[in-house]
């Protein structure tokens, strides 16, 4: 028995998003500067769906998401995956985001009913509910050993200003990033999200430099871009404005969690018989639930069991 909703059963909700997400990569015809954008309304949709979070928590699980995708993408290596964790000793703990080379991604975030604080101006306060006592960690993970792991302080808690500052401290690439979650007021459901990623490349002088800092001045913000009915290649053109721009390429991304009743089982059987059945609760079953999807994946005491006497049988065959 699994508890809780499938994906696809959110996806098809009557409030979910009616278009898909992708994301697009382009660079300049010169090759000095790449930039990519996405729109992830689905993704952090799916997100607060899964998670049940608080406006702020939705915030910043769909900011982090996004990020995530966009540098999912931007791994090489056809089965890679990368990691990212936030956590800046605030309120909301752990937020946590991961994604493979395709952009697909999935996280969760350790509080998800922190309480919702605003600015003055009305947009909600992220960087107090992450806080900035704490760090950013990215984990990339090719797949052919030990993974690169990078560390790097946070700047603001509000996740682009601190993905920006990872870039630039942790790996030397002058980059800007920038992420949105736009949230209804009134009923606190994810209206839009997306988000932005400009990179210098080494061939990037002076005066591509300058170009670009102009155009980063006058981006209005991410979902503002989404809202007016914007192309992921129209956002791209603007930021890269005043030079020739060449598509790399665009593809579809989503919410994609690969866990399983048959990975769950493929876990437990590691474990000895005594653990095993150690796992039942008072009321007779175990539970193991996917941070990831939020679902649940019961087994009664006569399914541990099986399990244990399904490994027993294969062992003594081989």
């Amino acid at each position: 028995m699994e508890d809780n909703k499938d994906l696809n059963e959110i996806y098809a909700d009557d409030k979910a998003p009616a278009k898909k997400d992708k994301l697009i990569r382009c660079i300049t015809a010169d090759g000095s500067v790449m930039a990519v954008a996405a729109d992830t309304t689905n993704i952090a949709y799916m997100g607060k769906k899964l998670h049940h979070t608080s406006p702020v928590a939705s915030a910043a699980l769909g900011r982090l998401l996004t990020a995530s995708s966009i540098m999912g993408v931007m791994l090489k290596q056809k089965n890679a995956a990368i990691t990212l964790r936030v956590n800046g000793g605030g309120p909301l703990g752990a937020v946590v985001a991961v994604a493979d080379s395709r952009g697909n991604c999935r996280g969760y975030v350790e509080h998800p009913q922190t309480e919702t604080e605003y600015y003055p101006n009305g947009k909600i306060n992220v960087g107090k509910a992450v806080g900035t006592d704490g760090v950013i960690n990215v984990m990339r993970d090719y797949g052919t050993g030990e993974p690169y792991i990078g560390v790097c302080k946070l700047v603001s808690g509000e996740i682009a200003e601190d993905i920006t500052g990872y870039y630039g401290i942790s790996e030397q690439i002058p980059t800007v990033c920038a992420l949105g979650v736009l949230i209804n007021k009134e009923d606190g459901e994810v209206l839009l999200a997306g988000g932005m990623l400009i990179q210098l490349l080494p061939g990037a002088d002076d005066n591509t430099i300058a170009k670009i800092e102009s155009n980063i001045v006058k981006l209005e913000p991410v979902t503002t871009m989404l809202a007016k009915g914007m192309s992921l290649l129209d956002m791209c053109k603007k930021a890269l404005d005043g030079f020739d721009v060449e598509v790399l390429d665009e593809q579809p991304v989503e919410y994609y969690c690969g866990c399983s009743r048959e990975r769950v089982i493929n876990a437990i059987i590691k474990l000895s018989d005594d653990e095993i059945r150690s796992l039942a609760n008072d009321k007779g079953y175990a539970v193991a639930n996917c941070h990831f999807c939020n679902k649940n994946h019961r087994f009664t005491k006569g399914q541990l069991e099986e399990i244990i006497k399904a490994r027993a049988e294969k062992n003594s065959k081989n």
